[in-house]
C-alpha cells in the first residue's frame, strides 16, 4: 500500500484489522454523522436500511476481514464530513423514493463508491480533465500536471481495487481547489446539489493515467489506447 493512491489514507494503513481499532481512532477524531452522534463501526445486524441505522444511530455496519468495508471505514476517518453528508443525502432521499432509487442516490452511490478529487488551481488542466484530453493532461502537459495538480481517491471501491491496479480503473471526479481543507469542501459541494443532480455531475477520470501511478505511463503509446482514455463524445 504504498503506492500514491493510499496517501490520504496514511496514517491508518498499519491499523490493526478489528472493529475495536477503528473505533479506537473514530473516537479519538470525534467522527459523528449530520444528527451529531458518534460514529462505531459496529458488526452488521438484522435488517435496516444500512443509510438509515448509520443515520439513526451512527453504526456503520463494517466486516474488518473484508476489503470493501475496511477501506470503507478507512474513508471515514479520512473525510469525515464527506461521508456524514453522503449518508445524510441518502438518509434523506430514501423514504421519498419508495424502494427504487433516484439519480441523485444514483450520483451519491458512484461517488461513495469511485469518487476522487481533482486538486488544482489551474484552470487549463482542469479545463483538459473535462474534455477528456488525456493524452495533453498526461503527457503532453505531464511535468506541469505532477506540480499543479493532484488526485485523491475518496472512493472505497476503487481504493479496494487498486490493490491490483491496471489503467481502466475509472474514477467520478469533482474539482476543488488545495487552499482549502478538502473534506469540507467536498461536503459543500454534495450540500449543494439539487434533487435533479445525476452521475453526469461528475466527471470521468481513469486516475491511473496519472504519471508515475503505473510503469507503462512513461511510455507514450499508452495514452493512445481508447480503451482507457476515451474521447469526449460529440
Amino acid at each position: 500500500m504504498d503506492h500514491p493512491i493510499f496517501t490520504p489514507l496514511g496514517p491508518w494503513l498499519g491499523l490493526e484489522r478489528s472493529l475495536q481499532a477503528l473505533n479506537r481512532c473514530a473516537e479519538d477524531l470525534a467522527v459523528t454523522n449530520e444528527q451529531g452522534q458518534r460514529i462505531r463501526f459496529v458488526a452488521p445486524a438484522g435488517k435496516e436500511n444500512y443509510e438509515l441505522r448509520i443515520h439513526r444511530t451512527g453504526c456503520v455496519a463494517t466486516r474488518p476481514d473484508n476489503l470493501h468495508d475496511w477501506f470503507n471505514a478507512l474513508v471515514w476517518l479520512a473525510f469525515p464530513r464527506t461521508k456524514a453528508r453522503l449518508n445524510a443525502m441518502h438518509a434523506a432521499e430514501i423514504p421519498r423514493e419508495g424502494g427504487r432509487r433516484g439519480r441523485l442516490r444514483d450520483m451519491l452511490t458512484i461517488f461513495d463508491e469511485g469518487g476522487a478529487l481533482v486538486v488544482s488551481d489551474d484552470a487549463e488542466l482542469a479545463a483538459l480533465v473535462r474534455e477528456m484530453r488525456w493524452r495533453d493532461l498526461f503527457w503532453t502537459h505531464r511535468a506541469r500536471l505532477k506540480r499543479e495538480m493532484r488526485f485523491v481517491v475518496v472512493g472505497h471501491a476503487v481504493l479496494e481495487q487498486a490493490l491490483k491496479p491496471w489503467p481502466g480503473i475509472t474514477c467520478k471526479a469533482l474539482f476543488l481547489s488545495p487552499q482549502r481543507s478538502l473534506d469540507e469542501q467536498a461536503a459543500a459541494w454534495l450540500a449543494a446539489c439539487g434533487p435533479q443532480a445525476t452521475p453526469r455531475d461528475l466527471a470521468p477520470l481513469p486516475v491511473f493515467g496519472y504519471p508515475g501511478w503505473l510503469p507503462a505511463s512513461d511510455d507514450s503509446g499508452f495514452y493512445a489506447d481508447t480503451r482507457y482514455f476515451r474521447a469526449q463524445r460529440a
